[in-house]
C-alpha cells in the first residue's frame, strides 16, 4: 500500500557536493560546486534548506548545522560514465549509462556532418565550435540576419544547438532545421544527446536576447524508467521544466515549460495546490545555463537563494501525504576551471510533514534510488535492468 500519494522531485540543475572518487579521471579534482558557492558568497541565505539539513549533510562555510533537521539526507554517487544532464537524469529513473554520449567541444562538429545539414536545410553554415550562448550571438547574430546564415554551436555537453532570430530567421524554420540535425545526429559518429533550438530576439550586438521558446529534440532513453512504469500503472507523471524534453516525453503524462528556475519553482507551488497522485518532476536549469557554465560564483548564490525563498512557499503547502525530494544531476563548480560540468555526487534530501525522524541515511552508489523509492511508493516494481534500491523504508 503507498505510503505517499504525491512526491515531488526536484532537481538542482548542477548542485554538486563534492568530487567524486573519479572526478581525477575527468580532469575535476577538487571541486565541489555548493562548498565553492557557500565560501564565495558574503552571507549565503538559504535558511529553508537549512532547516531540511543540507549543512548537516554537507560543510558550509558561514552556515552552520542545525540541531534538530527536519529531513533526511545523504550523497548520491554517479554510477554511469559521465556528467551531463541526460546522464545524472536517466540514471535517475533507472538507467545506467556505460558509453558516455558523444562530445564536439574540442573542434566542433565534422565537416561531413556541417556540409549534410547544410545541403538539407539549405543554410550556409556558421559557428560551428564550442561557445557561450549569449557571446555566440554577439559574434556572428548579425551576420545571420543580415545574410540569412545558421548558427550551429555545441558546448561541453553531448549537443548541438542552432540559433534562429524570431522575426528573421522564424521559429518553424528554427523547428525545421533542428528536426533535420536530430535525424542527422542519430548516426553512431554523430550521436549527440540533444539538439537544441534556441531562438533570440534583438537586431544588433549588445541588444540579443535568448527568448523561451527553446525547444530541445532529445534520444529516446533505451529502456523502460520508473516515469514508465508509473504511468503504465495509472499514476500522474507531470514534468516542469526541460524533463519532458530529457526524456523525449516518454512516460510523462502533462508537460509544463518553464520561462526560469523562479518560473519552475512558482508551477511547481501551483501544482501542489492540484488533487494528483504520482510524481511532480522538476528540473530547475538556470543554475547550470545561467551561472555554472558562466562560472559566476555571486549569481549562482542569488539564485539559490531565490529558490530557497519559493521553497519555504512549498514546504507550506505539503501535507502528510506528500514526499519532497530534493537532489541534483551533475556538478558545475563556478570556481574550476573551463566550462564544462564537474564530476560530483550530489545531494539527497527527503522531507514529508509526516516523518518522526530525520538524519544521515546511508549514501548511495547510484542515483537510482529515486526513481527506485518512488516506485516502492507506490507498491510498483521497477523495470528489469535498472539500478537503485529503494531507501523508503528509511524515511519514517
Amino acid at each position: 500500500m503507498k505510503k505517499y500519494k504525491r512526491i515531488f522531485t526536484v532537481v538542482i540543475d548542477s548542485l554538486g557536493v563534492g568530487a567524486m572518487p573519479d572526478a581525477h579521471m575527468f580532469g575535476d579534482e577538487g571541486t565541489d560546486t555548493l562548498g565553492h558557492i557557500a565560501g564565495s558568497a558574503d552571507k549565503l541565505n538559504i535558511s529553508n534548506l537549512t532547516k531540511l539539513g543540507l549543512a548537516n549533510l554537507h560543510p558550509l562555510e558561514g552556515i552552520s548545522p542545525v540541531e534538530k533537521p527536519l529531513g533526511y539526507f545523504s550523497y548520491l554517487y554517479e554510477a554511469s560514465n559521465g556528467k551531463d544532464t541526460m546522464t545524472g537524469h536517466w540514471e535517475m529513473m533507472g538507467l545506467k549509462i556505460t558509453e558516455p554520449f558523444k562530445t564536439f567541444t574540442e573542434n566542433g562538429f565534422p565537416p561531413e556532418l556541417i556540409a549534410e545539414l547544410s545541403r538539407r536545410t539549405g543554410r550556409t553554415i556558421i559557428g560551428n565550435k564550442s561557445a557561450s550562448g549569449t557571446a555566440i550571438l554577439d559574434e556572428l547574430a548579425e551576420e545571420e540576419i543580415e545574410k540569412g546564415h545558421m548558427i550551429v554551436y555545441t558546448s561541453s555537453d553531448s549537443v548541438l544547438q542552432i540559433c534562429g532570430n524570431e522575426e528573421t530567421f522564424g521559429l518553424e524554420e528554427l523547428y525545421r532545421c533542428c528536426e533535420i540535425a536530430r535525424e542527422l545526429t542519430m548516426k553512431e559518429e554523430w550521436r549527440v544527446g540533444r539538439v537544441i533550438a534556441r531562438p533570440y530576439t534583438g537586431k544588433k550586438k549588445g541588444e540579443f536576447v535568448r527568448t523561451s521558446n527553446r525547444h530541445d529534440y532529445a534520444l529516446k532513453p533505451f529502456g523502460k524508467t520508473a516515469l514508465d512504469v508509473l504511468k503504465e500503472n495509472g499514476y500522474d507523471v507531470i514534468s516542469v521544466g526541460k524533463i519532458s524534453d530529457i526524456f523525449d516525453g516518454e512516460g510523462i503524462t502533462s508537460s509544463n515549460k518553464s520561462r526560469s528556475s523562479v518560473h519552475g519553482m512558482d508551477q511547481t507551488i501551483d501544482i501542489s495546490e492540484r488533487d494528483f497522485e504520482g510524481l511532480c518532476f522538476v528540473n530547475l536549469v538556470d543554475f547550470d545555463s545561467l551561472w555554472g557554465h558562466r562560472r559566476d560564483p555571486v549569481g549562482y548564490a542569488g539564485e539559490l537563494e531565490r529558490f530557497d525563498e519559493k521553497l519555504g512557499i512549498l514546504l507550506e503547502k505539503l501535507s502528510d501525504d506528500d514526499l519532497l525530494i530534493i537532489t541534483a544531476d551533475h556538478g558545475n563548480d563556478p570556481t574550476h576551471t573551463g566550462t564544462d560540468h564537474t564530476r560530483e555526487r550530489v545531494p539527497f534530501i527527503a522531507y514529508s510533514p509526516s516523518m518522526k525522524g530525520s538524519g544521515k541515511i546511508s549514501d548511495s552508489d547510484s542515483f537510482g534510488i529515486i526513481g527506485a523509492t518512488i516506485t516502492d511508493n507506490f507498491g510498483l516494481s521497477m523495470p528489469e535492468g535498472t539500478v537503485g534500491s529503494s531507501v523508503l523504508d528509511k524515511l519514517i
